[in-house]
This record gives structure tokens, sequence and C-alpha cells, in this order.
């Protein structure tokens, strides 16, 4: 533990030196809105990137170097974006929300980066500077569940929406707001309206994709969809109140004679909903 520590002194001080001539530096702004994706290209493979509040959420692929971010943002104050590529090139950037974007696409020049993470690296610092980001690693697997609850809590602050995909009976109807895909997940933001004068308490809302056969005997397999997290699932929705919440779902796709359907059932009741997702709003997620 104290290696460690060591070693991240060492690091954040050589990080500090490399950006010494920040102030001297006018940093680009970048306008970012919760309906559009604002797309990073740069020059260098992603491996960090941070904003300074929630209100901004920078993404990336976590699990494959790639030179591609996307950028949202809530109404909120102004913030600022740092990405650190694999080669230790810091780039830094005013973030800001607006309404209306002028600019969707932002290709990012070598030229672009203020300094850079280590300047200059004994091979010794190297192998110490593994071991380190093996340490990191390790602690970014076991904080994955914090971060599933970040991303979802963004989700349901977010207005975005992926069109009108409800179901209701006696007076309860279950909507699915948003499908998301984010670092090889897909988040899937459910609400529960219930307008009916009795308290609805579902006993489970399960996903599974549904395979129609066609032929003399029209059969149907059904294949359930495990969540790996669940966000703020209400145990009981009291009358005339609505709950939103959402499923984190590993990463699918569905070919043409497949539905996604979401099975909701009520505890001691019979006010169920099957809600029926085709194709096109699965495979083509925000």
């Amino acid at each position: 533990m104290k290696k460690q520590i060591l070693i991240l002194v060492f690091v954040m001080a050589a990080f500090v030196k490399g950006m010494a001539q920040e102030n001297t530096i006018d940093l680009d702004t970048i306008y970012a809105n919760d309906r559009m994706n604002v797309a990073l290209i740069f020059p260098e493979p992603i491996r960090q990137g941070i904003t300074g509040s929630e209100d901004f959420v920078f993404t990336y692929n976590r699990e494959k170097e790639q030179y591609l971010g996307l950028l949202q943002a809530i109404p909120g104050e102004v913030s600022n974006l740092l990405v650190i590529s694999t080669t230790g090139s810091i780039f830094s950037y005013i973030v800001k929300y607006s309404e209306e974007l002028e600019k969707l696409n932002y290709f990012i020049a070598e030229t672009g980066k203020i300094g850079n993470e280590i300047p200059e690296l004994s091979e010794k610092l190297i192998e110490d500077q593994a071991l380190f980001s093996d340490a990191k690693a390790e602690k970014e697997l076991a904080d994955k569940e914090t971060y599933y609850q970040d991303f979802s809590s963004h989700l349901l602050r977010s207005k975005q929406t992926i069109g009108k995909l409800r179901k209701r009976k006696d007076g309860v109807e279950l909507k699915v707001q948003n499908i998301v895909y984010h670092n090889s997940e897909l988040y899937f933001v459910l609400e529960i309206n219930n307008n009916s004068p009795i308290d609805y308490e579902p006993a489970f809302l399960n996903v599974s994709v549904e395979t129609r056969k066609q032929g003399r005997k029209k059969s149907i397999q059904k294949l359930p969809v495990s969540p790996v997290y669940k966000h703020l699932v209400p145990e009981i929705i009291p009358q005339k109140k609505t709950n939103r919440f959402v499923y984190v779902l590993p990463k699918f796709s569905i070919a043409e004679d497949k539905i996604v359907v979401i099975d909701l059932k009520e505890q001691q009741g019979e006010r169920d909903i099957k809600l029926k997702i085709k194709k096109r709003f699965v495979n083509n997620p925000n």
C-alpha cells in the first residue's frame, strides 16, 4: 500500500510539472446538451476522460483502445473536461451546456494537447507505473457497480427519449423512456405510472428475447436477458404516482424474426403487462 502511495505521489508530481504552463493557455470551449451526442475524435487512443461536474458525461470504450469519445450534458454550471491518451498526452477543454449546438464533431489535432502526463520515465518508474495501473484497474473493476449507479442517475435526470414504447392495463402504464448503449451495456430507462386508485406492487419485471417460429405448428422461443445491475427499482407504486428506474443489460442485438419483451407481473393481482419492443429500437439505441 505504501509503495502504491509513493508511486501515486511521483506520478502526480510529474503531472503537475507537465501542466505548469496551463495557465498561459486559452482552453477551447465545447458545447453539449442532453439531446445530441457530441463526438470528439483524438489523434491518440483515449485512456481516461474526466469531467469536473456530474452534469457532463464523457463516454469512451474502456475495454478497447479507441480514438472516439462522446460528450453529453444536462443544464448546469460551466465545467471542464480532461482527457488523457494512452501515451500520456493531455487535452483540456471548458464544457458548457447549450440548447442549440452549432458543432457536433470535433477532430482534435496533435497540436491540441496542452502537455504530457509524465515527460520522462525511467525503466524502473515504467515498471512501477505498470503495477500502479494494474492496481487501479482492479479498483475500477470493484467500483463498477458505483459506475452503473452514477450513469443510471444521469440517465434518470436526462430528458432524452427513444420513442413511444408503452403499454397500459387497468390504469397502470409501463413505459420504456430510453435505451442507451454505453460501455458494452444497454441501459433501459423504465417507468411505471399508476393512475389507478389502488397501489401497484410489482412481483417481477423480466426482459427476454422472443423468436416466433412459423410453420404448421407456430411456437415461441423465449430467451431471458438477465440484468447486470438494477437502479431504484420500486417495491410499490402508490396510487396516482410514477416511478422511474433503470435496468442495465449486457449488450445484445436481435434479428428480424425476434422481438424484446418486457414482462411486468403484479403481486397478488392480475394487472400484468407485456410490452413488446421491435428490432429498430434495440439495434439502434441512443
